[in-house]
């Protein structure tokens, strides 16, 4: 057993407070300050979301050894600082920040915790890590995150405090103190980054004509073509998603194809006007000739494609204007202008024949530099050069800190990899906000027929822009800790040297979800052309290491789905083993696990099998590793979390793994122990989370915690035939033993609730023969005509359904009725919250009383249904109510506000 004091998060967490903590992040694409915005990447956890954990992994629980309701009371004020610190409005909350640092130094004695963070990507932990004050070592065996990393945890604190160096900067007229934080170096940033822009604007403007009337082209709206098949057309069609331009009201706008069938060419015009717009000529199966009407399979598409045959045509031409973009026809001066461009440098590298997320090589896109017009390229590589005069001008300006002018490059080549997203030619045109849509949108480099070329020396897609963006994401990030060491790393092999054990927590690969190295080789080619000369270790190599790296991806064992599984298995047992041997035994690891998000229903239950694995994977990594699992917390780290997942164990974006070091004398157990030991111990754990208002959506996956905490610490757990129990069998045996607690609390309810649950479980809310419902109610002890008075049925012409939340009687409580039912509490309770907000709810359950918690319980039992029948709609009522649940007790134990004592 473990001796060590439990830390909180091993006990409860504010789940609902850090999920909803985490919204503007997660909901909020521009949110000012962010450091996401210094670069693109693809695993995207929330900064509020690792701030609670980390804080939550590193506090003792201040519960543990007392009384149950002395815990709770105590545990209760603790979670609500975790609450508070769950929000991105705490990243500069400088109080609230100082109060948990104090905590953390009175829990380890006044020592410096050292932290890792093997695979850290975009580093949004180790960022909190060291905001809470810890001695921060970040790794990954990713370049382009490397790179990430240096921005964002090393240079910041090591220049802070700094005034900046540009000639414009007026260093004799500075104060003392004027540049505080990472003030002077954003401010060089953004100095140097008009600077490059201005430089390269005089090299490339000729590139970049004007409209007729000295209007300022920002983009230019290209299909790509193919001729048609058809013997007796020939033309060359265009390939177009869309035609339209603008959907806003009162000023819509598309691109009107004029053909002349003899010539077998388009003239060109935009119209501006309310009428139907051009259906598209290109869909996922095939496209239409828009001369002869012919239709053209997709796989002739991809022949011309690989041979070369495919061309541009330009459709439209976008200025500023006062009061948004101006929408032009295309002119030939603006064809043979873009043809004109010769690129100084083309990344040349060859994309990967087949990986995650790429469609474009079957079109015969096959290098990087296939990815861009010819203006792009040329236009990219000028910036480029900007970037390496850029060095040396900083160097002048700071008296030769060579270090300083290190860093201010890294942030310019940072603005420029950004850059690459929107100026690529599979990027389109978004007719909603009338913008340039990028590329990296998802996890993929898909083929797009209609693209947008914009203008990167002017407007708002420019480099100077880029340049903003990036000093942006420095204005949130801690500079009062120590510079982090920064280091690529392949976790495999040996770890970093440290001078105490770390504090843990990451957020790995997730099995086959995405193929990093493949798509960073986008960022990495244009990112090596500028640093290759300063950072000459990290971009040793012409592409980023794939081997390596920890993904299950079969395209890399020769499409074999078992040799890509015993990579990521083999790779993560390396990996753990690190772990195991590194970790500090008085506090957990944190590990988290992101499930699969289905984008092709057709293929969803092969992923879901792979993504079922790929958990299995990772469990049974940790187990064999020596770690005892303690906790498994769902959260929400994605905008578009399902709300109910298909054939998995919860429906939260990303799962929370906590585990501590097993003690290595652990005990063996029988099946049947093991057994015993969940049926004694998992009913008190799966009342604590439903006490803590776990949403129903994430209740199974919460509750794997104890149930794994329990396998998990024993050495192994024995089949009766001598075999070693499986993670899965474990899994399965936890979710069958939160199935029968479930169905058991069945027994509490009343009979009228018990006969709606099951007739509800066979038929849903829709009609049964009223035979079989009669024979039911006898099975449950109660009568037709009793469900009909209590409100719970409808009947009509020998057919039964239930009565419908919408259809109940309101002009009264449901507590008023002369029969009292736990399923109209529930039913009334979710009608209440949706028409007429908490406050109205929160009333209902005052007048309630005790009720009120057996209407929860059976919210959850309701939300279990519904998951299993596949009922999304009405799950997401029974959650809603569960989520809503501490706010509306809340809001009931301060009393009604005025004018709202009656209700019914």
């Amino acid at each position: 057993m473990i001796n060590q004091p439990k830390k909180l998060i091993e006990v409860a967490l504010p789940l609902a407070a850090i999920n909803e903590g985490s919204k503007p992040e997660t909901e909020n694409p521009f949110l000012k300050g962010h450091p996401r915005a210094v670069h693109n990447w693809w695993a995207r956890t929330p900064l509020s979301v690792s701030r609670a954990v980390l804080f939550a992994q590193l506090i003792d629980d201040p519960g543990d050894g007392l009384p149950p309701k002395d815990a709770r009371r105590v545990r209760e004020i603790l979670l609500d600082f975790v609450a508070k610190l769950a929000t991105w409005e705490a990243s500069t909350n400088r109080k609230l920040i100082e109060k948990a640092r104090e905590m953390i130094r009175a829990q380890f004695k006044n020592e410096i915790p050292e932290f890792w963070d093997m695979f850290a990507g975009r580093a949004s932990i180790p960022i909190e890590a060291q905001r809470l004050g810890l001695k921060v070592t970040s790794s990954d065996l990713n370049p382009v995150a490397v790179t990430i990393q240096r921005a964002l945890l090393e240079f910041p604190p090591k220049f802070k405090n700094r005034p900046p160096v540009h000639p414009d900067s007026g260093q004799s007229r500075i104060k003392p103190n004027q540049w505080k934080g990472v003030s002077g170096l954003i401010e060089d940033i953004r100095w140097f980054g008009e600077w490059v822009r201005h430089r390269a604007t005089i090299k490339l403007e000729k590139l970049y004509p004007k409209g007729l009337k000295g209007e300022r082209i920002v983009a230019w709206i290209w299909a790509r073509t193919v001729e048609c098949p058809n013997p007796a057309c020939r033309a060359h069609m265009p390939l177009v998603r869309s035609f339209s331009l603008s959907t806003k009201k009162g000023k819509r706008a598309f691109i009107s194809p004029n053909i002349d069938k003899a010539k077998k060419e388009i003239v060109w015009d935009v119209e501006f006007a309310d009428g139907p717009v051009p259906k598209g000529t290109v869909t996922r199966t095939g496209a239409t000739c828009i001369f002869c009407n012919s239709s053209v399979d997709l796989q002739y598409i991809r022949d011309e494609g690989k041979a070369g045959r495919i061309l541009f045509t330009m459709m439209a031409a976008v200025a500023e204007g006062n009061r948004g973009p101006l929408y032009l026809p295309p002119m030939a001066q603006y064809v043979r202008t873009a043809e004109k461009a010769v690129p100084l440098w083309t990344p040349d590298t060859e994309l990967p024949p087949q990986a995650l997320g790429f469609r474009v090589q079957l079109y015969g896109m096959t290098r990087h530099c296939d990815l861009f017009t010819p203006r792009q390229l040329t236009a990219l590589s000028t910036l480029c050069d900007g970037i390496s005069d850029a060095h040396e001008e900083v160097m002048e300006c700071a008296n030769g800190d060579r270090e300083y002018a290190d860093a201010v490059c890294f942030y310019l080549a940072c603005a420029l990899s950004r850059l690459t997203d929107y100026h690529n030619n599979l990027c389109t045109w978004n007719p909603t906000n009338e913008n340039v849509g990028h590329l990296f949108q998802r996890q993929a480099i898909p083929i797009v027929w209609d693209f947008v070329e914009a203008c990167p020396i002017y407007g708002k897609l420019s480099y100077a822009v880029a340049a903003d963006w990036v000093a942006s994401s420095l204005e949130a990030v801690p500079v009062d800790c120590l510079p982090a060491r920064v280091i690529q790393l392949d976790a495999r092999k040996m770890p970093p040297q440290f001078s105490k054990p770390p504090v843990i927590s990451t957020d790995p690969p997730y099995y086959d979800n995405i193929g990093y190295a493949d798509l960073s080789d986008f960022f990495y080619t244009w990112l090596r052309r500028v640093l290759k000369d300063i950072d000459f270790n990290t971009f040793a190599t012409l592409l980023s290491p794939k081997e390596p790296e920890l993904i299950a991806s079969r395209y890399r064992h020769n499409g074999s789905y078992e040799e890509a599984e015993r990579h990521f298995r083999e790779g993560f047992a390396l990996a753990f083993g690190n772990m195991y041997r590194l970790s500090n035994v008085d506090v957990p690891m944190t590990v988290y696990y992101a499930f699969r998000q289905q984008e092709n229903e057709e293929d969803a239950d092969d992923d879901a099998q792979r993504s079922s694995t790929g958990w299995e994977t990772m469990l049974e990594g940790l187990v064999n590793a020596g770690f005892q699992i303690t906790g498994t917390w769902p959260v929400r780290t994605t905008k578009k979390a399902r709300s109910v997942a298909r054939k998995t164990n919860a429906l939260a974006s990303a799962v929370v793994l906590v585990a501590r070091q097993r003690p290595v004398q652990a005990p063996v157990a029988t099946r049947k122990e093991f057994l015993s030991a969940l049926r004694r111990e998992l009913p008190r754990a799966f009342e604590a989370l439903t006490q803590a208002s776990i949403a129903p959506v994430d209740l199974a996956q919460a509750a794997i915690g104890p149930g794994m905490a329990i396998f998990s610490r024993f050495g192994k757990v024995i089949e009766a035939g001598g075999s070693p129990m499986s993670v899965r069998t474990a899994l399965q045996m936890i979710n069958q033993e939160l199935d029968a607690h479930l169905a058991a609390q069945e027994a509490e309810l009343d009979r009228d609730t018990s006969w709606a649950v099951a007739w509800f479980e066979q038929h849903g809310m829709n009609e049964g023969e009223a035979g079989i419902a009669e024979t039911l109610s006898r099975a449950k002890n109660t009568a037709i005509n009793r469900l009909v008075k209590a409100e719970i049925i409808i009947t009509r012409s020998g057919r039964v359904r239930l009565t419908p939340r919408d259809e109940m009687p309101q002009d009264r409580s449901p507590g008023t009725s002369t029969v009292l039912t736990a399923w109209k509490v529930v039913q009334q309770l979710i009608r209440t919250l949706d028409q007429h907000g908490e406050s109205a709810a929160a009333i209902l359950i005052k007048q309630l009383g005790g009720f009120g918690d057996t209407a929860r319980d059976l919210a959850y039992r309701l939300f279990s249904i519904c998951e299993r029948k596949g009922w999304s709609s009405e799950a997401l009522a029974y959650n809603s109510l569960v989520q809503a649940w501490p706010e509306l007790t809340r809001l009931a134990q301060a009393g009604p506000r005025a004018g709202q004592l009656e209700m019914f």
